[in-house]
């Protein structure tokens, strides 16, 4: 049977507006919801060290969000075909609710599980969060792509802004609640309310003009794309007219009328083949290399020293409050520099990478503020404070920024793609690095145990002098 379909051009329809930028304060907070879940899990570092005393928790955590969220990419680009973005959205949402709420009521608040069981769970929760999160993030960004650039910027300042939102909630649940179990649970629920405010807000969001339009507009694009190509190949069966369509109200409507015969089910077409797949990502990248390379050596850098390395500082005057801080300095200038990334200026492919690779500087420059370990040569608590500005500011910066600029480099149908494309490269970077950042675990352990063997020998003393 003959089957048509008209696609319709965007001749006369007017651009909506996005009025008192709703529509770019609702994609930030998209940023926020897809890295809140983890910082929350992240970032509250004294009770982890209270709870999982003398282990690498948070090195764990790390790898174990990067392996997942990795694979999790892989999954999401295998199913950009398959599944309509708003899916992937929203069971992204669920998957990171979810866990929250789990560790939050049960974990911490009525603490059901013993120490070793509440590791296992929390790696179990950091997982299902880094799927959701994951699929969810790499959905958001081929879904910016098809919005103008500066939606882009705002998601990824949305994740910037997630870090800082948790480090103040942590900061002021520990100043204000003396109890450690109490201002727990509080600081938990409160990542847990404001990502039901990122879900009703993308649900709100995607159901208006100025996203449809945008979107529409886009889907327009490739389904043409997909016909000029099938026509290229000479299917049989398929016949294309240009010509002016009766609407019925006695106007007319320029578009594309296609007809068709549909020939005999194929049914290695009714799937795109992992080729093509392959083939549509391979000329996508030829395109964007160096910014894909220019976003995974930035992320692999950060990774290596954040959050391991600052998670396990450590000084005498500060105590658990050093990294709490260092954290929150981090999080803070990743912020500024992603708004930075709004500025109006082209950066060669090539020199963002030049810029990415310099960055290796920061990894002997932390080194030294934990090494040797009973007296580091940046002993200061001024060292890792000023470090972790530079490194967030450079890190927001230089990982917004080809992330932006590589959506332009492609035709409007691929842009979901190529923000896919750039995701995978994000992803790599965070895994390599986060894998090294075991390497300066050991630095950390030894002076752990150091500290601890001058706590239990100075307790011994003081017990045998009170005994005599």
């Amino acid at each position: 049977t003959p089957r048509a379909c008209v696609f319709f051009s965007d001749s006369e329809e007017s651009i909506p507006d996005d009025r008192h930028h709703a529509i770019y304060f609702a994609m930030l907070l998209a940023g926020v919801g897809f890295l809140l879940p983890y910082n929350s899990f992240i970032t509250d570092v004294d009770y982890l060290h209270r709870k999982f005393t003398g282990t690498s928790i948070v090195f764990d955590m790390s790898l174990t969000y990067i392996l997942v969220a990795l694979s999790a990419v892989i999954v999401n680009n295998a199913l950009v075909e398959r599944l309509s973005l708003n899916t992937r959205i929203c069971v992204g949402y669920l998957f990171a609710l979810g866990p929250l709420v789990f560790v939050s009521v049960f974990d911490i608040w009525l603490e059901l599980f013993d120490t070793q069981q509440s590791y296992a769970l929390t790696l179990a929760a950091i997982a299902i969060v880094a799927f959701g999160c994951t699929v969810q993030q790499s959905s958001f960004y081929g879904y910016t792509g098809m919005l103008p650039k500066r939606y882009t910027q705002g998601v990824m300042t949305g994740e910037s802004t997630a870090g800082v939102i948790v480090s103040l909630s942590r900061i002021f649940t520990k100043l204000l609640v003396e109890d450690e179990k109490n201002n727990t649970i509080i600081f938990f629920l409160f990542s847990v309310s404001i990502e039901t405010l990122c879900f009703l807000l993308h649900v709100v969001v995607r159901r208006t003009h100025f996203v449809r339009y945008h979107t529409d507009r886009a889907h327009h694009s490739w389904l043409k794309g997909q016909i000029n190509n099938f026509t290229s190949k000479n299917h049989s069966g398929y016949q294309i007219h240009y010509d002016s369509i009766n609407l019925g109200n006695g106007s007319h409507e320029d578009g594309i009328y296609v007809r068709f015969d549909v020939p005999k089910p194929d049914t290695k077409r009714t799937w795109m083949g992992v080729k093509e797949l392959l083939d549509q990502r391979c000329a996508v990248a030829r395109m964007i290399w160096p910014y894909m390379l220019s976003i995974l050596v930035t992320y692999f850098i950060t990774l290596c020293l954040f959050p391991g390395l600052e998670s396990e500082l450590r000084n005498d005057t500060l105590g658990e409050w050093l990294p709490i801080l260092t954290m929150a300095l981090f999080n803070l200038a990743d912020f500024v520099g992603k708004i930075l990334a709004a500025c109006p200026y082209e950066w060669g492919g090539v020199q963002l990478l030049v810029c990415s690779c310099l960055r290796v500087l920061f990894l002997p420059l932390f080194v030294m503020c934990v090494s040797p370990v009973q007296h580091p040569l940046l002993a200061h608590p001024a060292w890792p404070c000023g470090l972790s500005l530079m490194l967030g500011i450079s890190n927001g910066y230089l990982g917004s920024v080809p992330m932006i600029q590589a959506a332009g480099k492609v035709p409007l149908q691929q842009r979901e793609v190529a923000g896919n494309t750039m995701t995978v490269s994000y992803m790599a970077g965070l895994m390599l690095g986060s894998a090294v950042s075991y390497s300066t675990y050991s630095l950390t352990s030894q002076a752990h145990s150091t500290h601890t063997l001058k706590l239990n020998n100075t307790l011994t003393l003081q017990s045998y002098m009170s005994g005599h």
